[in-house]
């Protein structure tokens, strides 16, 4: 199985002030080592590696995973960030792809104050520069961005993208109009992916209930069919709502259905199809 996403972090309160004091147990370090996930439904699969993403808008966090990646062989591909505004975008997407782990860019597109950021000119040439070296978008939203983020997916056809955490949904408010519609939207275009994670942290904190995420992940396998989902943690996110463990059996719990090929797809094919990993 391949964990499709994950983060690593020396944790600091000024490299992290996204972390509160409601969130004690993602106050330390987390690093490649530690405990091994496994899959509920075939237990003789442990995670075989990991895509590392990026959680901040830091050039010298990019380059950290890109290190951790050289040492442990867990860390499969990185998607770290590069300024896709700056003019400097397509030589330090240059330099950065002669490092066969890093597999694509993350912009924190949910924290930008104009829900259209992604449509701005300067990010739509780094985009252009990304798609001309066949690396790939992870695109993070919240409901506000989600409108722009279609403009975009359908503006650039050759780009590949992944949309993390099902474009979050708000599961603690049973959001389905037009979150529903939306994802059926993504699903329309042939160049975006969708990540089976993050639902967890979308619902009331502590109130972690498969029963709660399992009409979004049906929506999800109806819209995008096997060959275009993938299962990510969102470890040590994922830990706000439950242990990990829980929070992989929640997301994994409505593939028991699929057959034995599809579900190895959306836990490991699919990911290397998408992040062109060594398979």
């Amino acid at each position: 199985m391949i964990d499709a996403h994950r983060h690593f972090w020396r944790y600091s309160p000024s490299s992290h002030p996204w972390i509160d004091e409601s969130m004690p147990m993602l106050k330390r370090d987390f690093l490649p080592g530690g405990p091994v996930l496994a899959d509920p439904f075939a237990p003789a699969r442990a995670v075989a590696g990991c895509i590392a993403v990026q959680a901040l808008h830091d050039p010298e966090e990019t380059a950290w995973l890109l290190a951790l990646a050289a040492r442990h062989p867990q860390v499969l591909g990185v998607v770290g960030w590069v300024d896709l505004c700056g003019p400097d975008a397509g030589a330090r997407l240059d330099e950065l792809a002669r490092d066969a782990h890093f597999v694509g860019v993350r912009h924190l597109l949910q924290d930008e104050r104009d829900p259209r950021f992604c449509l701005r000119d300067d990010f739509r040439r780094g985009l252009q520069e990304l798609c001309a070296r066949e690396l790939c978008f992870d695109v993070l939203v919240r409901p506000p961005q989600r409108e722009a983020a279609l403009e975009l997916v359908r503006a650039f056809p050759a780009q590949r993208f992944v949309l993390d955490h099902l474009g979050k949904p708000r599961v603690g408010d049973r959001e389905l109009d037009p979150w529903v519609r939306q994802m059926h939207e993504f699903a329309g275009c042939e160049n975006v992916w969708c990540k089976l994670s993050g639902l967890c942290t979308e619902a009331p904190r502590g109130s972690l209930e498969p029963a709660q995420l399992a009409p979004y992940l049906d929506v999800a396998l109806e819209a995008f069919g096997p060959s275009r989902l993938l299962f990510g943690s969102d470890h040590p996110v994922c830990l706000l709502a439950g242990s990990a463990q829980e929070v992989v059996e929640a997301h994994l719990e409505p593939l028991r259905r699929l057959s034995p090929s599809e579900y190895r797809a959306i836990t490991h094919a699919n990911a290397v199809h998408v992040y062109g990993l060594e398979s």
